[in-house]
């Protein structure tokens, strides 16, 4: 009677949502089709066929083309979070332990599909490759296989599991980011003015991970140094001390290219993946790398007036820059300018993060997701 299933509902699809068609073209005009409140998501979530929306209690899939609520699953708690990995909306709430109650979602059906508790922090953010999850707290995080399996557990306990392995230091999370294969975080310790990088990579037990820890001397805990992304088993990492620069390092803690910034970056400077690249916005530009590698290629920055307002994304094999009044469209390659299509926003300073359904092009600006 007062059982997590009975304050749970879910509502599949009434039939299978139809796997989504790759755009041909690149559109030359835009317009504003639906919005719904996602303030769960922290970019468009696309799974099986659905967008998926995030809101309270509540995930919705819905129809890319209509915002129509295709299925639905709620519980009886507030989400802590929506992302997706392979066909599957993920939904974690919250229990005593923290954000670790996770439930996977069939996009097509809206079925229930895999599941997982852990402890957590109160408060998580959700990241993912599309093959794999990331849960990042403050003092923990949590690397999830596509069946929910973990592959990687690091940071505080509420309890020893294991009486023999070392405790590990108390350090707070500062920043983090996952390929299927490592995971970097940023770590400030009791102690010690400075940060310092952890790679982690799965190993047989899923609490002892292959551990590399980087130091980095002259970068104080409140500088605003982040993980911009991890491929592979290689970072990328922006440090804002001495002088502002993007670091990539392999997985033995070696520094294997260096990219200098004007200067300091926006605080809400968001990365995403873009088929072969990494885009990372970085307040007023678009810095682009190959996503094998993390080479840096080129950077999309102001002209006439235009400023990039959020990372890219790709559609027809042409690269979706967000700016000021619109999109503009680059040769992936290049990076040279081909054509721009008009969108009327709003201003904001937080990323209009962009991601494609089919021929539907979405925004999450702030808490909303927009069709266009």
């Amino acid at each position: 009677w007062s059982s997590d299933a009975r304050a749970t509902l879910s509502k599949p699809a009434a039939e299978a949502v139809p796997a989504l068609k790759a755009a041909r073209d690149v559109p030359t005009s835009l317009r504003e089709v639906w919005t719904a409140a996602s303030p769960k998501t922290s970019r468009p979530v696309v799974a099986g066929g659905s967008v998926v929306t995030g809101d309270g209690t509540e995930v919705d899939g819905r129809d890319p083309a209509t915002g129509n609520v295709l299925w639905s699953y709620a519980r009886g708690v507030p989400l802590c979070g929506v992302t997706y990995v392979y066909n599957d909306a993920v939904a974690v709430y919250p229990d005593d332990r923290g954000c670790g109650q996770v439930t996977t979602i069939d996009g097509q059906t809206g079925r229930r599909h895999y599941s997982r508790t852990a402890y957590a922090d109160p408060a998580v953010t959700l990241s993912s490759d599309g093959s794999t999850v990331l849960s990042a707290g403050d003092s923990r995080l949590e690397l999830w296989r596509s069946d929910m399996v973990r592959m990687i557990g690091f940071g505080t306990l509420d309890a020893r599991i294991k009486p023999d392995v070392p405790a590990q230091p108390l350090c707070g999370m500062v920043s983090a980011a996952a390929s299927s294969t490592a995971v970097s975080v940023l770590q400030k310790c009791p102690g010690q003015a400075d940060l310092r990088l952890t790679l982690l990579v799965p190993a047989d037990e899923e609490d002892e991970p292959t551990t590399k820890i980087v130091q980095l001397p002259g970068v104080p805990a409140d500088s605003d140094a982040r993980v911009v992304a991890v491929s592979d088993t290689t970072t990328a990492v922006y440090l804002p001390t001495p002088k502002p620069v993007v670091n990539v390092v392999d997985d033995t803690g070696t520094t294997i290219s260096s990219t200098a910034l004007p200067g300091p970056v926006s605080s809400h400077a968001v990365a995403s993946r873009a088929g072969d690249l990494v885009t990372w916005w970085t307040g007023d530009a678009v810095m682009v790398f190959e996503a094998n590698g993390l080479k840096y290629k080129y950077t999309v920055t102001p002209v006439n007036g235009q400023a990039p307002v959020g990372p890219a994304t790709l559609m027809a094999g042409r690269l979706l820059v967000p700016v000021t009044s619109g999109y503009d469209v680059f040769n992936p390659e290049t990076g040279a300018g081909e054509s721009h299509i008009a969108v009327q926003r709003p201003p904001s300073q937080t990323a209009v993060v962009p991601n494609v359904a089919g021929t539907t092009v979405l925004e999450q600006r702030g808490d909303t997701l927009v069709a266009l």
